[in-house]
């Protein structure tokens, strides 16, 4: 298990130290290894940590002679590609601070967003991200310059010309920010509201990054392979394959669009694996339908999982494999290797799923594969992870206390945390702040159940729990968690506030479905015909019945509604990072709820 040490020692470990500092330091450790790779079209290209550092030099003295100066602020929004990194530690190199947009953000969010933060500069991948700027560029009257990477527009300065600039030495641009400067500002993805701008200083993130290297105890961290995906705005992706990457020497490779991580994890191999668990629920759903379509196959997968998870059991505990369980494991891992190669997980040292609850189900499928599994708790204001234990796990747990962060339940439940990761308040908005910080401990609005060995497992948001017209409290989240789990529902959403009973409209999974159908002699060919035709609808009301049964009859989901269209991420559905947004979700599908009610 983590060692855990408190906050002021582990502040004391890290003091003085910036984003560019710790940038500066890997850059000497290792100047000729390589630190971000990418696809030119077929062909991976690369960057040592010395190309790395030139650009970030070159770039830092083109933005300085654009005024760009301690205490400013310039947003970028852009795709995951190597010229984020640059992008992001040049700014810092200045002194200035560095906040991205979701890329999914209309021309309305960037004018509310770069007003907001008062974005003096802003780089921009393309034309099209560019034409957003544009559009709103009247009402931004403190945006001064715009950078554009790739093609041409004399509205913008080319990113090729700024990095043509002669680079400052890195020592000097190293020492310009300082710790108390904002390092980012990370802005909420307003599922209950307008956005709010998290600030996190340099301190904040230098801290984090100690904190989950501790948590990475007796694993070296130099040259680890990862893969970056996520959208850069969020927390999540920012501090796993950035703030570590620079800091623990991580080699990165970027990927586009986050709808090709399935092409990309077999060609990267990542030994570090962040993802949410919607990626999860899809690598798995993609591997039961193979197996589906084959049911000798399907038994011996199965059989092999069963010998998988005592083994993964065992391995938790620190326990010694019996003989005979060693043996079993020995057979069944000759065909679980070869399906974890075909996913390009064979070389995980740690995988790890957060941002959202994922299914025991999926969660126990990983780790019966043979994938080193985890889950991590944490939000925005934490600078990520509050829990984590990456290698002693107890399923349906999400860890334990990161070393120098403290969490505790407050009197009604909610998960509460103090220590060197927690935000220093909320951009121009000190009501929020006071909500969010009492006393020093961040509340994070989620309700927990700590065990006696400190493993904490969420249940539920303060705010969700939906309150039925009989009175009874319900936490939707354990609901749909029950209703993933099965095998021809992808999402799911739980209605019942205010309602005589529970309800929940489903998304048939766009894996799996068309597979069952096939099996079943249907000929629909798409997920609206599916989800209209009556044997489908039957078999998905015989799953909800499966997983209501370990409920009582009145958190039961009695009716659902099955959906024409897969919800995909960045949507009125869900968030960039996929989880659920209920109030879009109720506003869209009004006409489907009351019919769901009659």
């Amino acid at each position: 298990m983590v060692h855990w040490i408190g906050s002021d020692e582990l502040g004391d470990l890290v003091r003085g130290r910036t984003v560019v500092t710790c940038f500066r330091d890997t850059v000497r450790r290792r100047p000729d290894a390589v630190a971000l790779r990418w696809k030119d079209g077929e062909a991976w290209k690369e960057w040592t940590w010395s190309d790395y550092a030139d650009r970030v030099c070159r770039l830092a003295g083109a933005l300085g002679d654009l005024g760009v100066r301690r205490g400013d602020r310039v947003v970028l929004m852009m795709r995951n590609r190597p010229e984020f990194h640059v992008a992001d530690l040049a700014v810092l190199g200045c002194g200035a601070t560095p906040i991205s947009i979701y890329n999914s953000s209309s021309a309305e969010q960037v004018q509310y967003l770069a007003s907001h933060c008062e974005a003096s500069v802003a780089i921009v991948e393309d034309e099209g991200f560019l034409a957003r700027f544009a559009e709103v560029r009247d009402q931004l009257p403190k945006l001064r310059e715009l950078v554009m990477i790739d093609g041409r527009d004399d509205g913008a300065h080319a990113w090729d010309a700024l990095l043509a600039h002669d680079p400052v030495d890195l020592d000097v641009a190293a020492n310009v920010a300082q710790p108390e400067d904002l390092a980012t500002v990370i802005y909420t993805s307003g599922t209950t509201g307008p956005p709010k701008g998290v600030m996190l200083d340099h301190e904040n993130v230098c801290f984090t990054v100690e904190c989950l290297r501790r948590c990475l105890e007796g694993m070296e961290t130099e040259g680890r392979r990862m893969v970056s995906y996520l959208p850069m705005a969020h927390i999540a992706e920012r501090m796993t394959s950035h703030y570590q990457g620079v800091t623990l020497g991580y080699e990165v490779s970027t990927c586009p669009d986050p709808g090709l991580i399935a092409q990309y994890l077999p060609q990267v191999r990542p030994e570090v694996f962040f993802a949410v668990p919607r990626v999860w629920e899809k690598i798995h759903a993609g591997v039961m339908a193979m197996a589906l379509a084959d049911p000798q196959r399907k038994a011996d997968l199965e059989a092999a999982l069963g010998v998988g998870l005592k083994v993964s059991d065992c391995r938790t505990r620190g326990e010694e494999l019996s003989p005979d369980l060693a043996a079993a494991w020995e057979q069944a891992d000759a065909g679980l290797s070869a399906v974890r190669a075909l996913l390009g997980l064979d070389a995980c040292v740690t995988a790890i799923s957060g941002a959202a609850p994922i299914s025991v189900d999926v969660f126990d499928f990983f780790r019966a594969l043979g994938v080193p599994s985890s889950e991590i708790y944490g939000m925005s204001e934490s600078s990520g992870p509050m829990t984590w234990e990456p290698f002693r796990i107890k399923a349906g747990t999400v860890g334990t206390q990161v070393p120098g962060c403290e969490v505790r339940l407050a009197d009604d439940g909610e998960v509460i945390c103090r220590g060197g990761n927690v935000f220093r308040g909320y951009l121009n908005d000190p009501e929020k702040t006071a909500e969010a910080l009492i006393d020093g401990w961040l509340h994070s609005g989620d309700i927990g159940v700590l065990d006696a060995e400190g493993y904490l497992k969420i249940v539920d948001r303060k705010k969700e729990l939906i309150i039925t017209a009989g009175g009874k409290n319900i936490s939707p989240a354990n609901l749909e968690s029950a209703l993933k789990s099965q095998e021809l529902i992808s999402q799911a959403c739980v209605i019942g506030d205010q309602r005589p009973f529970i309800s929940a409209l489903v998304v048939l999974d766009s894996e799996v479905a068309p597979g069952w159908a096939k099996r079943h002699g249907i000929e629909a060919v798409s997920l609206a015909e599916l989800a209209d035709h009556p044997e489908v609808r039957a078999e998905v009301e015989r799953e909800v019945q499966a997983a209501m049964a370990p409920f009582n009859n009145a958190e039961r989901v009695k009716k659902v509604e099955i959906l024409h269209r897969e919800w995909m991420p960045d949507s009125e559905e869900l968030t960039p990072t996929m989880k659920l947004k209920r109030r879009g979700i109720h506003a869209k599908y009004a006409r489907e709820i009351e019919r769901i009610y009659g």
